[in-house]
């Protein structure tokens, strides 16, 4: 029997963190493969052609960019750029009977601001409160990719004690509900909270704080970008990055075992043509936590659980809005938020936990293509299509346990209906029709995302977001498991989550011993 191939390092999951740890340690001169079980990379962080015969490129799962640090853009000499949204948000409402709303972004924030308010008031709140976020963002984004800050050492690297109190100690809902007091601006200020994250303004568990702080300190300035050429150009420029540098990449290619002593391991590989076993020095899986503990026959950790609902839309035209203040090319260009007021968020929350699907269900909208069109064909884009994502929340994964088909279509059904109240015509009079004559709209529960992308429970994150800094289970760089040469540089990493090549990053310096 031949000797197993032996490798540096073998990266399990060709996700764009695995890309991202792979091109680091290919580049100090390591022997690195990849192990990517789908027949392309790129995980959550792809572009596809989700509908039979239409030529539109969509980020199918994760669709904006925040937390990528241009170090790693830099350091890997990647071909990826981005652009700034023209408006930050969106969020319709009807005030005294009229159709109104309030528009974030631009020369026309404090303007919209006082229409909808009646004062300045809000608007001097709300630039107070985001001019200390952007302070804790300038002074905390770039220890995500340094070793894990002591606790202490952040405190006092953020050097405001009333930031650190807002953000790290107490339920992010006491300083909404503090400086806020308009229900709409609440709930705008609260959504950064509850992304991906299934959690009441007051939870104790400052899970909510974890999701928010997330949230607003991505390039140490805050601002959700669009990546140009949809998210898998991203991973596509990851992906040359690695083989330029000289690691392997090896598609439907799945680890199904990992045995290790500490120093040396084996891999067990299943192909399309047969099983096998790599050996490496090391081994970086970029996937949940849960996979990482059955591939080391391990005991698995507290299962995780998504709480979203994911829909992507063609559209041959934008919808008329009811208020006709502001136009639709400005309001779908940000975030369009509905039904996110702060006590219709509360409710949802409260329905969903009780089991139900949410009454009014909160969910938020942007247009790619406004930004970007790119990802349409030329005939698309000169015809004015456009595409719409639509991120839903309070929906976890348990809700759809009984009839996950069913249940998905009653949500899409109730969460559409909340965006038609905000507009002139139904939302599905303008979507496109692929060459099947169908619709052009797909949607995704948690437990779709499980069983696409393996996904435990459908949780975007892997698991529940921790705190930017060291506990006593941490390890040096977040990334360390209890076997010294396994390391999990996946989003269930510590400064995981989101589209951010962080942990693949944290992990090649903790392999390199950096």
């Amino acid at each position: 029997m031949p000797a197993p191939d032996s490798y540096d390092a073998v990266i399990v999951g060709g996700g764009h963190n695995g890309l991202v740890a792979a091109a680091y340690l290919a580049r100090a001169g390591q022997s690195v493969l990849v192990l990517e079980r789908l027949a392309t990379t790129g995980g959550a962080a792809v572009s596809t052609r989700p509908f039979d015969g239409v030529d539109a490129r969509l980020s199918r799962y994760s669709y904006l960019v925040s937390l990528l640090p241009q170090k790693i853009v830099r350091d890997l000499g990647l071909d990826f750029a981005v652009r700034k949204r023209t408006v930050s948000s969106y969020t319709p409402t009807v005030r005294g009977g009229r159709a109104t709303g309030l528009l974030v972004g631009g020369d026309r924030t404090r303007e919209s601001f006082a229409a909808l308010t009646g004062s300045d008031r809000e608007y001097e709140a709300w630039q107070r409160f985001y001019g200390m976020t952007r302070r804790v963002a300038e002074r905390a984004f770039a220890t995500l990719t340094e070793p894990l800050p002591t606790r202490d050492a952040l405190r006092e690297r953020i050097g405001d004690k009333e930031a650190w109190r807002t953000l790290f100690e107490e339920p992010i809902g006491v300083a909404v509900e503090k400086n806020f007091h308009d229900d709409l601006v609440r709930g705008v200020v609260l959504t950064d909270a509850l992304i991906g994250t299934f959690a009441d303004a007051h939870d104790p568990s400052l899970l909510q704080n974890r999701c928010f702080l997330y949230h607003v300190i991505g390039g140490g300035t805050g601002d959700w970008d669009v990546p140009v050429g949809g998210m898998g150009a991203l991973t596509d420029a990851l992906a040359h990055a690695a083989r330029e540098a000289g690691a392997q990449i090896r598609v439907r290619h799945e680890a199904t075992r990992i045995e290790t002593d500490g120093t040396r391991a084996e891999i067990t590989v299943r192909s399309t043509e047969a099983e096998h076993v790599v050996t490496a020095r090391r081994v970086l899986v970029n996937a949940s936590p849960q996979a990482l503990a059955a591939l080391l026959g391990d005991e698995p950790p507290t299962p995780a659980e998504g709480a979203q609902l994911k829909v992507n839309m063609l559209l041959t035209r934008l919808p008329r809005l009811r208020d006709r203040s502001v136009d639709p090319c400005e309001a779908f260009a940000g975030t369009f938020h509905v039904a996110e007021g702060y006590g219709q968020l509360a409710d949802a929350y409260r329905d969903a936990a009780a089991g139900r699907l949410p009454a009014a269900p909160p969910s938020e909208i942007y247009c790619h293509s406004l930004t970007d069109p790119s990802i349409l064909g030329p005939d698309l884009a000169a015809r004015g299509y456009q595409t719409l994502t639509l991120f839903g929340l309070h929906t976890p994964a348990r809700l759809f346990a009984a009839d996950n088909a069913a249940t998905r279509t009653e949500l899409l059904t109730a969460t559409l209906a909340e965006l038609d109240a905000h507009l002139d015509e139904p939302i599905t009079d303008c979507l496109a029709r692929d060459e099947n004559g169908e619709p052009c709209i797909e949607a995704k529960t948690p437990l779709d995302l499980e069983q696409d992308l393996r996904l435990p429970g459908g949780h975007i994150f892997h698991r529940d977001l921790a705190f930017p800094y060291a506990t006593e289970s941490t390890g040096r760089w977040g990334v360390e498991t209890a076997h010294a040469n396994v390391l999990l540089c996946g989003a269930g990493a510590v400064r995981g989550g989101g589209v951010s090549g962080v942990p693949g990053h944290n992990a090649a310096m903790a392999a390199l011993g950096r």
